[in-house]
């Protein structure tokens, strides 16, 4: 679409993913195959907030996908600091932050003490006219940053072996789960063949609990109901064709069926697979977005995005690695 005859936007909101920072020098992720630039990557987040920050379309909200710093921090003793490092970076764009939490968040804090820290932005639920949160421990919320359109945050660990303690119920079901399907005694190791579905069954994924699928069927009813357009943002990814099977949450299929159940939904954005991918599912109409990570993303390049959203679409405009992308509406 040629931007000289595009309207104004409606609204625009930045996207960001696994920055995962840490004062360290440069490493190699998980498989030993991919350099990691930890100390960089809050030179990148900063690049991204000054273009945010001046931009002539300034967003009205930014959405943070998850593991914003690196496990790493845990074993030195610095996670807060690293926290504390980030947030700061964050806050000088006065810019509201929508926090995703993933598996690094859970390496580094707790649950309880997520839910406590400034990581837990459910509380912006609260500012919106229509935001809802699941309740309880569940960290899922819905908020509206504009007539007609809703976004829900989701838990992608609310079932998982990752922020409980181990003499925890949760934990037992959990862990009971992902045995089933995985038999190594390393759980971060992924089970079967490369491409294999069954991959996604490791110990830094997680899944989705039936109450809080209860919960979002309810949030994507009532939106059905009132003709919203709604994006869903999770740290994992729910398809299959979006990312590689060892980043798909344990129950994407459940997450799945339940927005096929639902005219509403317009996007599904993850973060994670720090390759990034995308997808549009045919059988429903929803695009999925997976965000590449700035984790991975050398220094001379940066991985951040900011949507413009009107009437009949969403417009992607990446930089770095981040491709742009046209999401039309299909449904409604």
């Amino acid at each position: 679409m040629d931007d000289s005859c595009q309207p104004a936007p409606l609204f625009t909101f930045g996207l960001i993913a696994d920055v995962q920072y840490a004062d360290m020098d440069d490493g190699l992720n998980f498989t030993q195959t991919r350099r990691r630039y930890y100390r960089n990557s809050l030179g990148l987040l900063r690049k991204a907030r000054e273009s945010w920050s001046h931009s002539a379309a300034r967003p009205k909200f930014i959405i943070q996908l998850g593991d914003i710093i690196d496990g790493f921090n845990k074993d030195r003793g610095a996670s807060s600091r690293a926290l504390e490092q980030v947030l700061g970076e964050f806050s000088l764009s006065r810019i509201e932050v929508h926090h995703v939490w993933g598996n690094h968040e859970f390496y580094n804090f707790s649950r309880s003490e997520l839910l406590c820290s400034e990581l837990n932005s459910s509380i912006l639920a609260d500012a919106s006219l229509s935001g809802t949160r699941a309740g309880g421990d569940i960290y899922a919320y819905s908020f509206s940053p504009f007539p007609g359109f809703t976004f829900v945050v989701l838990d992608a660990y609310d079932v998982s072996l990752l922020g409980v303690e181990e003499d925890s119920l949760q934990y037992r079901s959990a862990f009971n789960l992902i045995k089933r399907h995985n038999s190594n005694e390393d759980l971060n190791s992924p089970p079967g063949l490369f491409g294999d579905l069954k991959q996604r069954f490791t110990k830094f994924n997680g899944g989705f609990s039936k109450a809080q699928l209860d919960w979002l069927d309810s949030v994507l009813f009532s939106a059905d109901k009132k003709r919203e357009k709604v994006t869903i943002v999770s740290h994992l990814p729910v398809h299959p064709f979006s990312t590689t099977p060892m980043c798909l949450a344990w129950n994407f299929d459940e997450l799945l069926s339940t927005i096929q159940s639902h005219s509403s939904v317009a996007c599904f954005i993850a973060g994670h697979d720090h390759d990034g991918g995308y997808c549009l599912d045919k059988s429903t109409g929803v695009h999925h977005l997976t965000l590449e990570g700035v984790i991975e993303t050398p220094p001379d390049s940066n991985a951040f995005g900011t949507v413009s959203v009107y009437e009949d679409r969403m417009v992607l405009k990446g930089v770095g690695r981040i491709p742009d992308i046209d999401i039309l509406f299909m449904r409604q």
